[in-house]
């Protein structure tokens, strides 16, 4: 009997881009290959014990096991409004200003059906996270993109967005410390984004899970640190990079209290929200020792400049990155990025991630993560050394 037809927005979807990553090493792999992935921002690095030790005392209470609440518990919510407090220097409500997702690739996703009906516009960067546009089209609307150069700081330039189109956009999404560029914005940038998401009414959406993740004593700011942040949009966090828990999927959302209760209650038809267990978990995250972060940004700062000279002398063109995992690395002029990494694993089994896959402006770069553990860091340098650009072009 045959199936009816999918609907368009499946037919739509673009494989997730590390879906196809993954297959190529599998291949490799059940053919009995070492292939070493730089490929995928997951943190390597264990969670620390006193989380795990928060989960496990939580996990013996039964409350714990039934459904939670789609806002969340009101000691989570409380957490995450004193850690920043403490951390930016902003206050939330922890009430109203102050959601808990399923890990922050969840509320993204979500956020579009909050704002977007047929045909509405997103604002999205390029190269960009690609659920910011997954999500866009999921909710029918249309992302009209904005290029970031290196010549600017991997920053959109706001002036060039064409009239019209700014006054047809309804969110705006932004990200910084930048995945896949690795760039940073400062308070001035952010001043902008508010000036000129007030003059066009549009919600702007920061995605903001790497704020912890900084070297050389680098501190990135939240654009929730401006005055008038608040009243255009939200910030969404996570814990996943910051306290090594990507597979535990805690995140939250901050900021305006309207925009905030629209995501909840999308959320609250569409999902039965985080694992109590792990909200208590994440309780422990946010008040307790902080002293880890500095510790996994030192084994990801030393991989850092235990990668960039390997990948310069390939002939690629790097800047030193001060926060995120990642390095991002330009190819010579006119390379493509696809067939590169393509051809990287079939000559040295080294993956890494094509910059065309996170928009049209990524073409002639590739993103390397810092999240591979030292040995195998090792291993792939060593092929890496042997390998030369212009070979593989």
């Amino acid at each position: 009997m045959p199936l009816p037809e999918q609907a368009r927005r499946v037919a739509q979807l673009p494989p997730y881009l590390f879906v196809e990553v993954t297959r190529k090493i599998n291949e490799k792999r059940a053919r009995g290959e070492d292939v070493i992935s730089l490929a995928i921002g997951d943190p390597d690095l264990p969670s620390p014990p006193h989380i795990i030790s928060a989960l496990v005392t939580s996990l013996e209470d039964v409350a714990n096991h039934r459904y939670p609440e789609s806002d969340g518990l009101p000691a989570f919510r409380r957490s995450v409004a004193d850690w920043y407090k403490k951390r930016f220097g902003v206050e939330f409500d922890p009430d109203t200003e102050v959601l808990p997702t399923i890990g922050s690739k969840e509320g993204i996703a979500h956020i579009a059906w909050c704002y977007l009906d047929q045909g509405d516009i997103a604002l999205v960067p390029d190269p960009g996270y690609p659920v910011y546009s997954v999500g866009t089209m999921l909710a029918g609307g249309e992302s009209y993109y904005m290029p970031l150069h290196r010549e600017t700081g991997f920053l959109p330039d706001l002036d060039a967005i064409p009239e019209d189109v700014a006054r047809k956009a309804k969110l705006l999404w932004i990200n910084y410390p930048n995945n896949p560029t690795a760039a940073v914005a400062e308070l001035d940038f952010y001043e902008r984004v508010v000036e000129f998401a007030k003059k066009y009414d549009i919600v702007v959406c920061h995605d903001g899970p790497y704020t912890e993740v900084a070297f050389d004593g680098y501190k990135p700011v939240s654009f929730m640190q401006v005055d008038g942040a608040k009243d255009v949009g939200i910030e969404f966090h996570s814990l996943s990079k910051s306290y090594n828990m990507t597979g535990w999927r805690i995140g939250m959302t901050v900021g305006n209290a309207e925009v905030t209760n629209a995501l909840m209650r999308i959320k609250s038809n569409v999902d039965s929200g985080v694992f109590q267990a792990v909200q208590l978990a994440g309780i422990a995250a946010l008040e307790g020792p902080q002293d880890t972060i500095n510790h996994h940004n030192a084994v990801y700062q030393a991989r850092r400049d235990k990668l960039i000279p390997v990948l310069r002398k390939m002939g690629l063109e790097v800047d030193p990155p001060k926060a995120s995992l990642y390095v991002w690395a330009k190819l010579p002029d006119g390379a493509l990025s696809g067939d590169f990494a393509s051809r990287l694993i079939e000559e040295a089994n080294v993956v890494v991630t094509p910059g065309r896959g996170y928009g049209e402006a990524g073409e002639g770069y590739i993103r390397c993560s810092l999240t591979v553990g030292d040995d195998a860091l090792d291993r792939a340098l060593e092929r890496l050394s042997n390998v030369n650009v212009s070979d593989l072009l």
